[in-house]
């Protein structure tokens, strides 16, 4: 890999993170993101290349076999994961690149990019991140049974990570998340963002 910067950003449902890297993304838009590859069907809305990259499961399959992906793995009977080849390619070129994984992924990355620079965010506390869960009004109640013991799991595995950013006031945590790409990355933020 070459000198490129990538970020590894990993969080447990509700922790918030999504909102974040979308506002970093907008203060940084020279910085790539990473878009995995799943073998389910788009959903309605979703556009290949810009959600995510679908693939059938014989495909997704075949790309495992010929070492394609950084990291993968099944969830409820969908594949997914990270296509090694754009990542490469935006290091090689002395480029940033943002990457929205899970922390058991984010273990697979951190293995196979050694330089590569850990963000985990989370909330307050566990009954902040449930209580964030519960508001958005998306998730069965197994759903968020199942979303907090993850939780609980992916917060003991914080450590490691780099960075640990608390998500607790939006506006301090993308600033804080801005001020370590900037540090990381060499470049400074954006004055139209402060």
């Amino acid at each position: 890999m070459g000198k490129g910067t990538l970020f590894v950003i990993s969080a447990p449902s509700g922790a918030g993170k999504s909102t974040l890297i979308a506002r970093i993304r907008q203060m940084f838009p020279h910085i790539r993101y990473s878009i995995s590859c799943t073998s389910r069907p788009p959903r309605k809305g979703e556009a290949e290349g810009v959600d995510y990259y679908f693939a059938s499961t014989d495909k997704f399959r075949l790309m495992i076999q010929r070492d394609e992906f950084l990291e993968w793995k099944e969830v409820h009977g969908n594949l997914y994961g990270t296509p090694v080849a754009p990542v490469n390619e935006c290091l090689a070129s002395v480029r940033r690149m943002i990457l929205d994984i899970d922390v058991e992924g984010a273990n697979e990355v951190f293995k196979k990019v050694p330089g590569a620079v850990g963000i985990f965010v989370t909330a307050p506390s566990i009954t902040i991140l449930e209580q964030r869960l519960r508001l958005r009004g998306t998730d069965s109640e197994q759903s968020i049974r199942t979303r907090m013991v993850n939780a609980a799991r992916e917060m003991e595995q914080a450590g490691m990570f780099k960075y640990q950013i608390i998500n607790d006031d939006l506006e301090k945590a993308v600033e804080e998340l801005a001020g370590i790409i900037s540090k990381e990355s060499g470049q400074s933020i954006p004055e139209t963002c402060l």
